[in-house]
């Protein structure tokens, strides 16, 4: 039983593994470099997450735009700015969707290499919505 376990706890992990590193081509943001960037002033930093989410606590800076609502948001975003996108964390699928609406609407985007839960274990600045 055990045999069949590791094997079948390899595949999956071989799958997930493959499914994010394949949605990933750009080197994510870490922590640090988006701290040292927001500060300098020279990104948008989204939070991809619903706002129910986001009200609980984000990232101070960030500006809260559901996944549903990118493309919309993004015609009004400047071009020339880099923007970040973030949701849950490395696992979630919804920062990497917002990443390739982006793009594929022209912008320049990377998202964060984790998400929310793994900013607030850092003990990191977080914001809570009025």
């Amino acid at each position: 039983v055990r045999g069949i376990a590791e094997r079948q706890l390899a595949e999956v992990d071989r799958i997930v593994r493959d499914c994010f590193e394949a949605r990933d081509d750009i080197q994510p943001v870490t922590r640090g470099e988006l701290q040292a960037l927001m500060r300098d002033g020279l990104v948008t930093l989204i939070d991809v997450r619903p706002p129910d989410e986001f009200a609980l606590g984000h990232v101070p800076g960030a500006v809260n735009v559901p996944l549903g609502e990118v493309k919309a948001w993004s015609q009004g975003a400047d071009p020339g700015r880099e923007i970040v996108a973030y949701c849950r964390g490395p696992w979630c699928v919804m920062s990497f969707e917002a990443v390739a609406a982006l793009r594929s609407l022209g912008h320049s985007v990377r998202r964060l290499e984790d998400g929310m839960p793994e900013w607030k274990a850092a003990g990191l600045p977080v914001e809570m919505a009025a």
